[in-house]
């Protein structure tokens, strides 16, 4: 398999699930701007933070509010993780791979980003925001649903699925990360009572309310739903649960050594904390998430070493001889 072909599917898979995962991020906050009271000041400054983007957002726009992040979360071209930016990527790396990719994932993935550069060219507002959100959700399940159902169990499957979970893993944290970046001012002490909402919001978020009921068995408590999220095996978005469904894949890749030594880094990274403590002081969350963000950049730099490299390699001789 060509490596320019596994990087391709690769990303393709990574930005089709960034794609659905920001607008799971953004749900985080539309479901806690409907379930908390009128009274309580939440705003959409932290999610521009949470992406690492303050510098590029505040080039554009002059205020923080939620007309101006939904835009440059969802329709922005010059932020690169947009929503509509991901998908254009996305539908990019399919086109140069189709050949190897069933014909019906790519008329999947074409006509989800122009329904979703439509929707944005007629403006994404507060009122549409959640149909908008949702749509996006549910088609890129159904691509997911296209490829468990028709491509075969080859390399081409295996890097898509090392893309998928390692985006995956890496948006949960992102969004556990919604709760320990200030999202709910930390003094306002009458604020408490409504702290079951908010890890209520996350799993919703992530479509696990109900697997967390089914598995837990408890009411909701901040350290149960991280550990849930983070350590549970068998939840799909549990962070967990995707290093173990990518090292799976690994295992069926050449030359996997390197990429699945990382993998085993992350996982006894995820063992460590003691998550009521985590819990208990949003910073402490924050920094144990940036840690394990770092885990999945050493992730990527494994893959990317161990299966790309070569296609880098053969474009700069390229450049270089002409």
């Amino acid at each position: 398999m060509l490596s320019r072909v596994a990087e391709n599917v690769y990303w393709m898979a990574r930005y089709l699930e960034r794609a659905e995962d920001t607008a799971r991020l953004l749900s985080v906050n539309s479901h806690l701007l409907l379930d908390l009271p009128r009274a309580t000041k939440l705003g959409w400054s932290e999610i521009i933070a949470i992406t690492g983007n303050d510098e590029l957002f505040d080039e554009f726009y002059p205020t923080r509010d939620e007309a101006s992040v939904l835009s440059f979360m969802c329709g922005d071209r010059r932020y690169p993780g947009s929503i509509l930016s991901s998908l254009a990527a996305a539908r990019e790396n399919l086109r140069t791979t189709r050949d190897v990719i069933p014909r019906e994932i790519w008329e999947e993935v074409n006509q989800l980003y122009l329904s979703v550069k439509e929707q944005v060219g007629s403006g994404i507002t507060p009122r549409r925001r959640d149909a908008f959100l949702g749509r996006v959700i549910r088609s890129c399940q159904t691509v997911n649903g296209l490829i468990e159902g028709t491509l075969s169990y080859t390399p081409v499957r295996s890097f898509l699925i090392v893309g998928r979970q390692l985006e995956r893993a890496d948006m949960t944290t992102r969004i556990i990360d919604v709760r320990s970046a200030n999202l709910l001012p930390r003094s306002a002490e009458d604020l408490k009572p409504f702290e079951t909402l908010q890890w209520m919001s996350v799993l919703k978020s992530l479509t696990g309310y109900q697997m967390y009921r089914q598995h837990v068995r408890l009411r909701i408590r901040g350290p149960d739903v991280l550990s849930f999220l983070l350590q549970d095996r068998l939840f799909p978005r549990s962070v967990a649960c995707c290093m173990d469904r990518l090292a799976e894949a690994l295992q069926g890749l050449p030359r996997h050594e390197l990429a699945l030594k990382e993998v085993e880094t992350c996982r006894q990274d995820l063992s460590k904390p003691d998550v009521t403590l985590l819990a208990a002081e949003p910073d402490q969350l924050h920094a144990f998430v940036d840690e394990i963000q770092i885990d999945f950049d050493d992730l990527h730099a494994a893959i990317s070493q161990t299966y790309f490299a070569q296609q880098e390699l053969n474009q700069s001789q390229s450049q270089s001889g002409s």
